[in-house]
């Protein structure tokens, strides 16, 4: 009769030991599964911003880290805000080569958007009334995909001997589509840089690293305020 007994508390601890394992491996799959989540849900909450521009976007002879939108990430980071920059800048990209490109673009989930087209075809001469319509069909396009999307109007200017009128009427564009379109503006994105020599590469139309610096200064001024 012990001898049953006992053999009967042998198998019972057993029994007791096996579901206690199996809750522990329970348990730390639970764990597990609740880092994954986590991981995937800071991933996943990350917002793009897309800067969609020309070479001076896309930081024309600097290394990739030294174009401004790179340097915008990096304060971002420093911040810990949720936001990932996407650079869509493309050298010698005109309104109307944006306007055939956008679309690609758009196939991935955008929160901010920032135009910085314009600047080639004023050094080109291209009528003004062209230049807007292109601009304003990418907006559009951006609204209709994005609705909720924020947008920032980055505006430039053309050399003065581009002739005086010229040159006024396309400093214009960019105000007018920013206010027509409820979009934040950089009033000049080379405010600082252009034309000053030493902060221009030898071509100087393009910042060098240290002038990027400071469009990147110019654009987070505008920027931070819809973050």
């Amino acid at each position: 009769m012990l001898r049953k007994r006992i053999m009967g508390l042998f198998v019972l601890s057993l029994a007791l030991l096996s579901c206690s394992n199996q809750e522990g491996k329970s348990n730390n799959g639970k764990t597990l599964d609740s880092a994954d989540q986590k991981t995937a849900a800071v991933i996943t909450e990350k917002k793009n911003i897309l800067f969609f521009g020309t070479s001076l976007t896309a930081g024309y002879g600097l290394d990739p880290t030294e174009a401004y939108p790179a340097l915008i990430q990096n304060r971002i980071d420093s911040l810990k805000m949720p936001y990932n920059v996407i650079n869509g800048g493309l050298s010698g990209e005109t309104s109307a080569g944006g306007k055939g490109r956008i679309d690609w673009l758009l196939k991935q989930p955008v929160a901010v958007f920032v135009l910085e087209l314009g600047a080639n075809d004023g050094l080109r001469g291209l009528p003004v009334a062209q230049t807007v319509k292109n601009l304003q069909d990418i907006i559009d396009r951006v609204k209709a995909k994005y609705p909720d999307a924020k947008l920032v109007m980055a505006g430039m200017q053309v050399p003065p001997n581009m002739g005086a009128k010229y040159a006024a009427d396309f400093k214009q564009i960019f105000p007018d589509l920013a206010k027509k379109n409820q979009m934040a503006l950089i009033p000049f994105l080379l405010d600082k840089v252009g034309g000053v020599p030493k902060l221009n590469q030898a071509d100087g139309i393009h910042p060098t690293a240290e002038g990027d610096k400071i469009l990147a200064e110019n654009v987070w001024v505008v920027l931070k305020g819809l973050l």
